[in-house]
């Protein structure tokens, strides 16, 4: 009797497929791999300087805790807005505790962190009881929470805290690395056991996955994205404290871009914005690359606002790559240049052509009739 070859023949697998288990690691790593080539040719000795690395992994170490926790909130399809506000009122808290009422730092700390908590456990409360979505429910609690902070803080600064705070801000460990950078990897092991090794990690992602499926499963769906949001609270407000020692400071105004890096830099690890997909690897490779080219901006004495510009653009760009590579593995196309040569993608670029043209056009005809420029004041 012969064998049946088709049984036993090798199933070919395209190059998306084989790298996808992978891409959440590879795509940012190959980003940095970038940068150090780029920095090494145009300012070596100011990028690669040792002061300059080591303010690299402290800046990176301020957004570990809060991109581990954003992981698993973004893989139940959720999302934190909140958390500047979050951060900035545990800070604001904890300095009246210590600066006015005289309680000890280990105390005043472990309360700005159950306040963070408690500020999650709302946020979770909102979405699941009220049932407002996520982008709505937490950009208002957004905005109670920093208010509250400007209504407490009236627009002092406190400064000059217990060595406790400005070390885990800035201070250095035993271990040759800023002890926020201890703090910060100690954060992405537990989330990264978390993730892989406990019920609540596989929940996660099947929540993310299909919600309507994991409720018929039995499991709680509303209780376990609670659980997500009260860890998000917790860590924003352990950024908190961290921005508070790395500052010496704090005021109700501080961490207002705590959002925009932190998604940034789980999306662009590989986390899908629309569920059932995380890595918290890729959320360390996402920090570490922010990280490295913001303080490359800053190198290169551009202004700040461009890093506004940068985040976003690699949100959008990462998001664009992460959703190309899921429908062509699960759809077979033909690659990217086939899925833009179509005839809708013709029509819209047509229209940004017209766009473009009447923009230009506007240009000419104001700088043309433009009068004579007074100075202001």
């Amino acid at each position: 009797m012969t064998a049946n070859t088709s049984d036993t023949a090798p199933t070919t697998r395209s190059w998306g497929q084989i790298l996808e288990p992978y891409i959440s690691f590879v795509g940012p790593m190959a980003m940095i791999i970038v940068i150090l080539a780029f920095m090494g040719v145009v300012e070596p000795a100011r990028y690669f300087r040792t002061s300059n690395l080591n303010q690299i992994l402290l800046d990176a170490a301020l957004y570990m805790p809060m991109a581990m926790a954003m992981t698993f909130v973004i893989t139940q399809r959720g999302i934190d807005l909140s958390i500047g506000s979050v951060a900035a009122l545990s800070g604001i808290v904890m300095a009246f505790l210590i600066k006015q009422y005289g309680f000890s730092a280990p105390v005043a700390v472990l309360i700005a962190l159950c306040l963070g908590a408690l500020m999650g456990l709302i946020n979770g409360l909102v979405i699941t009881r009220l049932k407002v979505p996520d982008l709505i429910g937490t950009l208002a609690m957004d905005l109670v929470y920093r208010g509250i902070a400007l209504v407490l803080a009236k627009g002092l600064v406190l400064a000059r805290f217990p060595e406790l705070i400005t070390e885990i801000g800035r201070g250095q460990s035993l271990v040759y690395l800023p002890t926020p950078v201890v703090i910060g990897l100690v954060t992405m092991i537990i989330g990264y056991v978390v993730l892989t090794r406990t019920h609540f990690g596989r929940y996660t992602i099947a929540i993310g996955s299909s919600p309507e499926a994991s409720e018929m499963t039995g499991i709680g769906v509303d209780r376990h994205r609670v659980y997500a949001y009260v860890f998000m609270g917790t860590m924003a407000a352990l950024a908190g404290v961290m921005l508070t020692g790395k500052l010496n400071a704090i005021q109700a105004t501080s961490a207002p871009y705590f959002n925009l890096h932190v998604i940034a830099a789980v999306v662009v690890g590989g986390t899908s914005l629309f569920g059932g997909r995380a890595s918290i690897v890729g959320s360390l490779a996402g920090v570490l690359l922010l990280s490295m080219m913001i303080n490359a901006l800053v190198t290169l004495r551009i202004e700040f606002f461009w890093q506004s510009v940068a985040s976003g653009a690699v949100i959008i760009l990462s998001v664009a790559l992460y959703t190309w590579l899921q429908k062509k593995d699960r759809d077979g196309g033909a690659g990217l240049s086939a899925s833009l040569a179509t005839a809708r993608t013709s029509k819209t670029v047509r229209l940004a052509a017209v766009i473009l043209a009447a923009l230009f056009v506007l240009v000419v005809l104001g700088a043309l009739s433009a009068g004579e420029v007074r100075p202001s004041g």
